[in-house]
């Protein structure tokens, strides 16, 4: 399958991938299909330096080359890079912007479930906005401000309007064909050229 690249140069490589795609491998053979294997038959120098779910689309940048795997990563652990999703629920808060903070931990009992966990659960920070408002949805922009696990799926839920198509953390009546979660900005400094990448994938929903 072809791989769709936003962008590319020397150092890093940003790709367009797509839902129901494993980021890494999973367990198993019949999870061994993901963006990175597909990436490194094209780029064999090519690292991970993120993930996306295995049912979000949208932006996944990539290293070439262990040295800049460990730039992008300092990048992204001292959040000098910004994520944008586009998100559709089924209703939302009357307001049109605001922020989520609900601390977020890993269910041990029951994994990869995350939960809502004001004692033990690490800062969670989305800020969202309305976009669109339709009789039978709302669509959301999601700037998430930490990267914890599942965080938009879960604090969209915890809100009590869990993104549509959402198997893990929804209520969807009717089987959608997808989860309805895109990565379609990401805004960051070129470690080597110091240039301001702003990268776009535009979204099919």
């Amino acid at each position: 399958m072809a791989i769709d690249i936003i962008y590319q140069d020397e150092h890093i490589i940003a790709v367009n991938k797509p839902q129901a795609l494993l980021s890494v491998p999973g367990l198993g053979p019949d999870k061994q299909d993901c963006m990175i294997s597909r990436l490194v038959d094209l780029i064999p120098e090519a690292k991970v330096v993120h993930r996306l779910d295995c049912y979000t689309s949208g932006i996944m940048l990539f290293a070439i080359g262990i040295e800049m795997q460990r730039a992008l990563s300092r990048i992204f652990h001292d959040r000098k890079i910004h994520k944008q999703y586009i998100a559709v629920v089924k209703h939302w808060l009357d307001e049109d912007s605001g922020v989520i903070k609900f601390p977020m931990r890993c269910d041990i009992d029951n994994r990869p479930i995350q939960i809502v966990d004001y004692e033990h659960g690490k800062s969670a920070v989305t800020y969202w906005e309305v976009l669109q408002r339709d009789t039978d949805s709302v669509r959301l922009l999601l700037k998430p401000e930490t990267g914890r696990t599942h965080q938009l799926r879960v604090h969209c839920a915890a809100m009590e309007h869990p993104i549509i198509g959402d198997g893990l953390y929804g209520n969807d009546e009717v089987r959608q064909p997808r989860m309805l979660l895109h990565a379609d900005n990401l805004l960051f400094t070129h470690p080597v050229t110091n240039k301001e990448m702003h990268l776009f994938a535009g979204c099919e929903f």
